[in-house]
């Protein structure tokens, strides 16, 4: 599953694509300040992440939690972004990708960042560590425990662990072991205290994947005492290489993240699958691009590992605290907290005494907002579907699922009540590559009729048609949605669903399926929706359109306004037009969450721009344009944001809102957001992640989104 607050960071070439040595060219100096630098504007964004967890009024759990995603996001970014600009670096100084600089240059800039953040995230744990001894949670080490939790840790040891750890003696190993990208290894240096026996080093992996990472210990009443797994394993040092004479050890946790980017070529006599699986395998031996350490180590083992790693000083090397791998932390033990989420998802009012789903949808237009609205209206439309005896067919595009898909076992029983059932499965979804490919294998075991996508692109549009017959009388219904089917992070992302019946939309739908199944994917079936705005069509052509014509009445003296809401802003061209339509006049207001390469503030627009990121309990995903239009306001939910990946080498799919009442309530929702002053963050031209704090009264919008969704009544 893709873990939240993480979804920033594919790179902007395809991954089957070289990266091109470009001839050096040199820019204007006023150029050179249009875009702020994308892995900058990033890091930025994890750093709002990382003030979450140091917001001492956010829950314990909740603080907790926002390091582990802080700890996960930044791994990704090192496994991608850096990866990629490590690749550039063979190709010299004037290899660059879109927006990017000397590649040399901006890995520099990253390490001094990532440091300082390490810093302020060491400060942090630190003050969280403070607050659990005072709410009586201790996290012990294996030089604090009892008696009583001696033995207990001895024997979960030998029961446990003991069996799922090989030490490596890596002095006497020839080729040094690949160590695994998501691991955790603990560096040891074996000594005798009378110096009888040589000193020796060993790596321990530290099984995570099959144990957890958390053990309660045995606790006073009223206390929580938890050990990690790693600390198991320092304490039964002793046991585990008692066999060689040692008596005086020390450990130090490290750990390596590597390239993991799929170089998937155009060879179309080698299948995708086959390719994957590849990719897959070499992953597991990309080059190292990060080496994290606890900065107390052996600085003789720390030499000697980054010597047989065949790392220098101008890799990130990262010295931490004791404690890495700290995404796991995602997962601490909830359960000795209080209840702390004051927030519950609920069926959409229409739907709540509805027999029907379907019968709902073909009479009107109904807007699911997750997670404010209960995924279970979904999982129900499709249940119904496959027990519908009118129901002859089901298409649907699947990026990322849940790992035990509801979605699915709809889908499979659909196929079993003899409907004919299509399944467009991304299998490139950024590591989510092998839990598609398994979906595949059992959809296609099943009888489901399992497409792979388009070449060279990704199938990220969120659609789905169902086709009834009744008599002689074809009726379709489906949806056009934000965010990717997947039950489990519908409860945190925020996204919106358009359930609809609108003839116009469903035969644009069925004509994007016809694209995605046409052998030769030829883009002029495309050409014929009249509805959908698609990548790699139209997309970009349809929102400069938009704007210019706002630019248009704002030269005219007209009302002119733009709100726009995304994960992530980059391309140049619809970022250029933005800054037009801000140098015209026009209103232009942004909710961004992740990446913002726009500035939004020069003294020669006549008004500039004003844009939030809101970071919160739920991670807000939505995709929302609003145009004033000349009073007749164009309202649209898209699967894409604005970046180079989504716009020219993904399929993906926006709608534009018919039905008043829900133009109503999606501005209303993104009026909430904008007037938000709790958790919103002003991106200004430095990015300084300084908190909004107008206004007499404190809006919380995600609080006060909800309360709307609750009292809002439907007709």
């Amino acid at each position: 599953m893709r873990l939240p607050y993480s979804e920033n960071l594919e790179i902007l070439t395809m991954p089957n694509q070289v990266i091109q040595k470009k001839p050096a060219t040199k820019k204007a100096p006023e150029q050179k300040r249009k875009m702020i630098a994308r892995d900058v504007s990033w890091l930025a964004f994890n750093a709002r992440v990382l003030q979450e967890a140091a917001d001492k009024t956010v829950p314990l759990y909740e603080r907790i939690r926002f390091l582990g995603i802080f700890s996960n996001n930044l791994d990704e970014f090192f496994r991608v972004r850096v990866a990629t600009l490590k690749r550039m670096l063979s190709f010299g100084k004037s290899a660059k990708m879109h927006l990017e600089e000397n590649p040399g240059k901006i890995i520099d800039n990253i390490q001094s960042i990532v440091i300082e953040q390490q810093r302020e995230f060491d400060r942090i744990w630190k003050d969280i560590n403070e607050v659990m001894e005072d709410e009586r949670i201790f996290l012990r080490t294996e030089k604090q425990l009892n008696k009583e939790q001696q033995k207990f840790v001895l024997t979960y040891f030998n029961e446990q662990v003991r069996t799922n750890i090989i030490p490596l003696m890596i002095e006497s190993i020839q080729q040094f072991p690949n160590l695994r990208d998501k691991s955790i290894y603990l560096g040891c240096v074996l000594a005798k205290q009378d110096n009888s026996i040589g000193q020796k080093f060993a790596l321990i992996e530290i099984p995570t994947s099959v144990l957890p990472r958390f053990i309660i210990l045995p606790s006073k009443p009223g206390e929580h005492n938890i050990i990690l797994l790693e600390d198991v394993v320092r304490f039964c040092l002793p046991n585990i290489f008692s066999y060689f004479g040692f008596d005086k050890f020390s450990s130090h946790i490290i750990k390596v993240t590597r390239d993991a980017e799929l170089d998937i070529d155009n060879d179309i006599a080698d299948s995708i699958i086959h390719q994957i699986e590849k990719g897959l395998k070499d992953r597991r031996k990309g080059k190292p691009v990060r080496f994290v350490y606890d900065k107390d180590i052996d600085p003789l083992l720390l030499e000697y590992l980054i010597r047989r790693l065949g790392l220098s000083g101008k890799d990130n090397l990262i010295p931490g605290a004791r404690i890495h791998n700290f995404k796991d932390f995602m997962d601490f033990p909830e359960s000795i907290f209080p209840p702390h989420s004051h927030r519950k998802s609920f069926i959409h009012p229409l739907f709540l005494n509805a027999s029907s789903v379907m019968h709902v949808v073909q009479r009107q237009d109904v807007m699911l907002h997750f997670p404010y609205h209960s995924f279970d209206t979904i999982i129900d439309l499709l249940r119904e579907a496959a027990i519908d005896p009118n129901v002859s067919s089901i298409k649907i595009t699947a990026y990322r699922l849940a790992r035990n898909s509801k979605i699915i076992n709809a889908l499979v029983n659909a196929v079993r009540n003899g409907k004919q059932v299509t399944v467009v499965l991304e299998l490139r979804a950024r590591f989510d590559e092998a839990a598609n490919l398994d979906w595949k294998s059992r959809l296609e075991e099943e009888g489901v009729k399992v497409l792979l996508g388009v070449p060279n692109m990704k199938v990220h549009a969120k659609l789905c048609v169902i086709k009834k017959r009744i008599g002689n009388k074809t009726i379709q219904c489906g949806f056009v949605s934000t965010g990717n089917l997947n039950e489990k992070t519908a409860r945190i992302y925020g996204d919106h669903c358009l359930l609809t019946a609108n003839r116009a939309i469903m035969a644009d739908i069925n004509r994007i399926f016809t694209y995605l199944e046409n052998p030769k994917h030829d883009i002029k079936i495309l050409e014929g929706c009249k509805t959908l705005p698609v990548s790699p069509l139209n997309m970009r052509e349809t929102f400069l359109r938009l704007i210019d014509r706002e630019i248009k009445n704002a030269r005219n003296k007209k009302k002119a306004s733009i709100i726009i809401k995304m994960n992530s802003l980059s391309d140049e061209m619809l970022i250029g037009k933005l800054y037009d339509a801000a140098k015209a006049g026009v209103d232009v207001k942004m909710i961004i969450r992740g990446i913002c390469c726009a500035y939004t503030e020069n003294k020669k627009w006549k008004k500039n721009i004003h844009a939030v990121s809101i970071v919160d309990e739920y991670l807000e995903h939505a995709r929302v344009f609003i145009f004033h239009h000349g009073g007749q306001e164009k309202v649209i939910i898209a699967s894409c944001d604005w970046m180079i990946r989504n716009l020219d080498h993904r399929v993906e799919a926006a709608v534009a809102i018919t039905d008043p009442s829900i133009q109503k309530e999606l501005k209303d929702i993104l009026n909430i957001q904008l007037s938000g002053n709790v958790k919103a963050r002003i991106l200004d031209n430095e990015q300084k992640n300084e908190y909004k704090r107008d206004g007499d009264k404190k809006i919380r919008s995600q609080v006060e989104t909800l309360k709307y969704l609750q009292e809002k009544q439907y007709q």
